[in-house]
């Protein structure tokens, strides 16, 4: 872990409030030039040449920012990096420009094989090392600085030795990245492994945090599931307000993978987060809904 002066960090402008762009959406906002500040993008989605969603991103990204958000860096595998999967990835932000690139801190592969979730990572000394060395690698490759995301998790590791905000704040401090802070990941595992949220919020680097992340869950049994297939609900609009009032009018984009609605209805849900910027701070209590987590 990192300790003594921290210093500023240079961050990338900021883009306001922005939503996921999905394929449900692309004739809307071509027709409708909706008021969206900016819009995310799902890399692996348009790293191919050609084809109808590059045709859309490169009509869209004419009106609007975008920012390209990955699933696939497994950055924290013991594979070696996927140096094929980050040419292409290079190759789409030359073409692209974004904004910035992020993914999470989590693995997704090992052996080849990949698992096609986001998994999380044992918080050690060794793991930091590792995932740490490897993103500057990619950084290097990338000639950018890049955003790493917080992932929900519904387990835990014999082998970790820190908490995972801890473990977030000093892969950012060793590896000169970014922060991308899933304020919705953040709640799922706090009521997955029984601690508060806000604490969570205290003791990560502001300095460091480019964007946030909004979204819904679902519950199952005991556990949160992460499933961006509803809306953001109370407790997480909630945990917003008080990142807000932490780190200021950080960059915030709602995610939405399933059951899309229509887009007025996250534009309104985007509104709601614009309207929150500049209401009063007042602290409230938030407390786990559950207190469960398996330990392999």
């Amino acid at each position: 872990m990192v300790s003594g002066v921290i210093l500023p960090v240079m961050t990338y402008p900021p883009l306001g409030f922005g939503l996921g762009l999905r394929v449900p959406h692309f004739e809307h906002v071509l027709q409708h030039k909706p008021p969206v500040d900016w819009f995310e993008v799902l890399s692996e989605n348009y790293m191919v040449a050609g084809g109808k969603p590059r045709y859309y991103l490169n009509r869209i990204r004419e009106h609007y920012p975008v920012a390209m958000h990955g699933v696939s860096l497994s950055i924290g595998s013991t594979d070696p990096l996927d140096f094929d999967y980050l040419r292409k990835l290079k190759t789409l932000a030359n073409e692209v420009q974004p904004a910035w690139i992020s993914d999470h801190l989590c693995w997704t592969s090992c052996h080849n094989i990949n698992s096609h979730d986001l998994l999380p990572l044992p918080y050690n000394e060794a793991t930091l090392k590792h995932v740490a060395e490897r993103i500057r690698q990619v950084q290097d490759f990338l000639g950018r600085r890049i955003l790493m995301e917080n992932v929900s998790s519904y387990l835990t590791y014999r082998a970790s030795e820190m908490t995972e905000w801890e473990f977030l704040t000093a892969i950012a401090e060793q590896a000169d990245c970014l922060i991308l802070l899933d304020i919705n990941n953040i709640y799922v595992s706090a009521c997955n492994h029984g601690f508060q949220p806000e604490y969570y919020l205290q003791h990560i680097n502001a300095s460091r945090v480019q964007q946030f992340h909004l979204a819904g869950h679902t519950r199952q049994g005991d556990f949160l599931i992460d499933t961006h297939d509803q809306p953001v609900p109370d407790p997480v609009w909630a945990l917003y307000t008080q990142a807000l009032a932490q780190f200021g009018p950080v960059t915030t984009m709602i995610e939405r993978d399933d059951n899309i609605p229509a887009f007025d209805e996250l534009l309104g849900e985007l509104n709601q987060a614009r309207s929150l910027v500049h209401k009063p701070f007042a602290k409230t209590e938030q407390h786990p809904e559950s207190h469960h987590a398996d330990t392999p």
